[in-house]
């Protein structure tokens, strides 16, 4: 078996559920009112009221976004509505070592809830000082509390400001000083209103994360445009299709001028599989031969080139990336847990990754489950 008992599980993509006082413990008593907090709202059959977050005057329904981790797939639904409805490793960061170290996983790195993958949520507030309250509230919470549980095993990742270029600069500066180690953000910021990559709005934003060295974390589903085919098709046609996110993510910056005016800058497609890569290299390749001189684009570096010098992807279960990760690179692959939610195998996920990487060399597992993520995000062994 390869997965040697001395190779350290390390997860880059999980998810944590914002404890329910996060916000009513951090921000100044005058926004206390319209700041994040956990309501109660009727509901019906005889049910316990439903526990939801309240945020100015907008009621967000869901506490927790797909928190199943421990239940049976006949049991899967989207959403819990209480806290006592999820088990307390998805909100309390003690907990969550007691389930990690019950499913094998040494480190993760944990992903918002609440305030969406990439803190988009805050973008809806009326009040743009109070947002950004909530903001820095969060990655306070974050390096403060949760990572500080267990250092070196919870991996910080903060999110930013997004209406604001030069708040979202001077948030990566104040939380690299304590101790963040990658950045949340859009897939795509188009769909959200936001600048495209192919602008020069977010130059400073990159040239900060460049410079020290966090990569930027483009999690599936946070540019708010799931992939869908039909308003008839059930939410497993998007489900099973989530993964082309990090695909149209890959082509737009891949041709965009973002890597080429930053050269160090990593990204890492959160949940996105790998997989799907070698054929969409060798696609964009092929595009870039016959259709460059054309276009506005690169005319002297291939994508492939750049992709691998610049991204990562990261796994749970995908067995034919496993086959054909020499095309990808062995060391752009990282391994994901993404526990709580449903397509985490907690309270096994060592034991099933250990299975689908049984055929692959030490040296190559060790890279995949531990090394490569020390490294691109710099965290010491």
């Amino acid at each position: 078996m390869p997965l040697q008992p001395w190779m350290k599980l390390l997860s880059t993509d999980d998810h944590l559920i914002e404890p329910p006082r996060l916000w009513a413990d951090r921000l100044p008593a005058k926004y206390q009112g319209a700041g994040p907090r956990i309501v109660e709202q009727p509901r019906g059959d005889g049910q316990a009221p439903a526990e939801v977050w309240l945020y100015e005057d907008r009621i967000y329904p869901y506490i927790g976004l797909n928190a199943v981790a421990g239940r049976e797939p006949q049991e899967f639904g989207l959403e819990p509505t209480r806290y006592d409805e999820m088990i307390p490793g998805c909100y309390d960061p003690k907990a969550r070592i007691r389930d990690m170290d019950l499913d094998g996983v040494w480190g993760a790195l944990c992903f918002p809830s609440f305030p969406g993958f990439s803190g988009h949520v805050f973008m809806e507030g009326t009040d743009r000082t109070l947002a950004l309250l909530c903001v820095q509230a969060w990655n306070d919470f974050v390096l403060d509390e949760w990572c500080a549980t267990a250092p070196g095993r919870l991996i910080p990742l903060v999110i930013l400001p997004l209406w604001d270029v030069r708040a979202c600069v001077a948030e990566i500066r104040r939380t690299t000083a304590k101790g963040a180690k990658a950045i949340s953000f859009p897939e795509n910021p188009a769909p959200r209103g936001l600048p495209s990559f192919h602008t020069d709005h977010w130059d400073p934003v990159l040239s900060a994360a460049e410079e020290t060295g966090m990569p930027l974390c483009l999690h599936f589903g946070t540019s708010g445009r799931p992939p869908q085919t039909a308003p008839e098709a059930p939410f497993a046609v998007t489900t099973a299709l989530f993964g082309c996110n990090a695909m149209y993510a890959t082509a737009d910056l891949l041709f965009s001028p973002v890597l080429h005016k930053h050269p160090e800058l990593k990204i890492g497609l959160s949940e996105g599989g790998i997989g799907w890569m070698p054929y969409l290299l060798e696609r964009i390749d092929g595009t870039w031969e016959r259709h460059r001189f054309y276009q506005n684009v690169n005319q002297s570096v291939r994508p492939s080139d750049l992709f691998r010098r610049n991204f990562h992807g990261c796994f749970i279960d995908d067995r034919f990336g496993v086959e054909v990760r020499h095309h990808v690179g062995v060391d752009r692959i990282t391994w994901e847990c993404d526990y709580p939610h449903s397509d985490s195998y907690w309270p096994k996920s060592r034991a099933y990754a250990a299975e689908v990487l049984a055929d692959v060399p030490d040296e190559e597992v060790h890279k995949i489950v531990e090394l490569n993520t020390r490294r691109l995000y710099n965290i010491p062994a």
